[in-house]
């Protein structure tokens, strides 16, 4: 007789804007009882899933799956990663950027199957400073975006749209000084995403070529443009063409310190943070284990 592998359903109860007390059950319907001792917990506030992996991961867990979106998944993987144990997602957000570029079924019944199947593989990591992210980071627009977003009651994809129109046109560009393994550049942006993986969320592209599996992170510079332009680079982002447009350079590197003009708003996986002028993103190759189709 074989031991059942302890795993611990993480659920953000508010992530996508719908509720999920019910999921549960429909898990316990769909998970392999064979092979797995399902638990879950909902959390309560933002930091409350770290907390639960941390509590999880110091006992006899060796596999949690954060179920809701690339901010849930952010804070089970951090400590995922610190413990080295086994991460699966569930993808319940409005965007799912990570779960997208991995291949996760949006519908939960498969995502369970492919749980059900525990093909574990390597994925990269990395941190801004030295906060880890595992999708995207940045600063700019989108975090601008993401904090005001974060104060806004309404969730979901629809009043993220709305509220990026409101605030698009008042949003002003800086200039960043940055050092991509160890090359000077100058840049004027409107906004700067360090990609792990390719999109945002919601098939939204803005670094086509990224690969979690490269070793390598994506450097995407949204030049200033005029605001007749939105729809292009929409436009752009949605065919998955930002490597081929004029409005969009792209750099590959390693080790990237970031300079700008003042402190203020940045993102990591969507999560709104403050933080100084100084900001310093590295890779750490391989070494979240994450299970995948």
């Amino acid at each position: 007789m074989h031991t059942k592998i302890n795993i611990l359903f993480i659920i953000n109860p508010i992530s996508g804007g719908k509720g999920k007390l019910r999921i549960p059950d429909f898990i316990d319907r769909y998970l392999d009882k064979e092979k797995f001792s399902p638990n879950f917990v909902f959390t309560e506030y933002v930091g409350h899933a770290g907390e639960l992996a941390d509590e999880a991961l110091s006992k006899n867990f060796d596999v949690l799956i954060a179920a809701g979106g690339d901010g849930t998944i952010n804070e089970v993987a951090t400590k995922v990663l610190l413990h080295d144990k086994i991460l699966g997602i569930l993808p319940l957000g409005s965007g799912n950027g990570l779960a997208r570029f991995l291949n996760i079924p949006k519908n939960l019944r498969q995502a369970l199957l492919v749980i059900n199947a525990m093909k574990v593989d390597h994925i990269d990591t990395a941190t801004f400073n030295k906060k880890c992210f595992f999708n995207l980071a940045g600063m700019g627009f989108d975090a601008h975006l993401s904090s005001v977003f974060s104060e806004d009651k309404k969730r979901g994809l629809t009043g993220y749209v709305k509220l990026g129109f409101q605030e698009v046109f008042n949003y002003k560009a800086e200039t960043y000084r940055l050092n991509i393994d160890g090359t000077e550049y100058v840049r004027r942006a409107f906004a700067i995403s360090i990609a792990n993986s390719s999109q945002y969320g919601n098939d939204v592209f803005i670094a086509p070529n990224a690969s979690v599996k490269d070793g390598l992170l994506d450097i995407c510079i949204i030049k200033p443009f005029s605001i007749l332009k939105l729809p292009v680079l929409s436009y752009v982002m949605l065919r998955g063409t930002a490597d081929t447009s004029d409005m969009i350079e792209i750099i590959k590197g390693k080790d990237i310190k970031i300079t700008r003009e003042k402190a203020g708003a940045v993102h990591v996986d969507g999560e709104p943070l403050q933080m100084g002028t100084e900001i310093e993103a590295l890779i750490n190759p391989l070494s979240l284990k994450v299970i995948v189709p």
